[in-house]
């Protein structure tokens, strides 16, 4: 009988032994990858930037996808105005003026149609997307109302400073005096014209002080006339009422006079025209 001496099979160590897809991949790795280029594409600069396989594998395949999209050159320098109103076109540009369409409010909305269609025309000439356009409108839509609003708060504030100086200066006249200003002032002026025509302060003309006194003085030099006269009556002013006092209280009067039969009704007088100074 033959004896034959067996060798034992020698099991690989798991914990020393690498897989061989393992090391075909530290020896991928361990491939400078920049080798691996050709001589004459070496100094190319979209090359550069790669550092492994993957990352050149990875960069190829997205750009394989953009294949055949839909893509807009960027013009460039030499680029004419056609060849930018192409580039708008394919953006989104309308094909008319009449295509911007701008939602503006109904109850607030301070640009008027022909504003619009001349912003309109503009703004298809410089190749404005419709959202842009919209976005601009909107913008000084804004700005006209906040400007409205910012005329109106002064010209409020104008009209109470101006009637509180009227009211100081006329006293109990105030009424009469600024009535007969604004129908002289209307009769000559309109009315349009001076409620609607703005100073440099924020007043209307109908209600600055200086235009108002202005008017009520020559008022009071036509005050014959029906027009400024009106249905009102007749007032005195505060320097009317105080030159009336002064007379009253001249010295020697029977205002001083105790004994004099007139010095009561004079000294009711002079409370009158006090009172009515102070209270109007």
């Amino acid at each position: 009988m033959d004896q034959t001496t067996e060798q034992p099979t020698v099991q690989p160590d798991a914990a020393t032994t690498t897989p061989a897809s393992d090391q075909q991949q530290e020896q991928v790795k361990e491939v400078d990858f920049k080798s691996l280029i050709p001589a004459e594409y070496k100094e190319e600069k979209a090359l550069q930037n790669f550092q492994d396989m993957k990352g050149f594998v990875k960069s190829y395949l997205h750009s394989q996808k953009l294949v055949g999209a839909d893509k807009i050159p960027v013009p460039n320098k030499h680029a004419t105005d056609e060849d930018w109103n192409e580039v708008y076109t394919r953006l989104g540009k309308p094909e008319s003026p009449d295509g911007y369409k701008f939602n503006l409010p109904k109850d607030n909305n301070k640009l008027d149609d022909n504003s619009l269609k001349a912003f309109s025309e503009q703004a298809h000439k410089l190749g404005l997307l419709p959202h842009q356009a919209d976005g601009i409108i909107k913008y000084y839509n804004e700005l006209a109302n906040a400007a409205e609003v910012d005329t109106n708060s002064k010209a409020e504030t104008s009209r109470l400073q101006a009637e509180e100086a009227l009211r100081k200066e006329f006293g109990p006249a105030y009424n009469n005096k600024l009535n007969a200003a604004k129908n002289l002032a209307s009769a000559t002026l309109g009315s349009d014209f001076l409620s609607n025509t703005v100073l440099k302060d924020g007043s209307k003309l109908g209600d600055n002080p200086t235009v108002v006194k202005a008017f009520a003085d020559l008022a009071g030099k036509l005050s014959e006339d029906t027009i400024v006269k009106g249905d009102s009556p007749s007032y005195m002013t505060v320097k009317e009422i105080d030159q009336q006092l002064d007379k009253i209280r001249q010295p020697g009067s029977a205002y001083w006079d105790k004994t004099h039969p007139n010095h009561n009704a004079a000294v009711q007088e002079a409370y009158k025209l006090q009172e009515l100074k102070q209270n109007g």
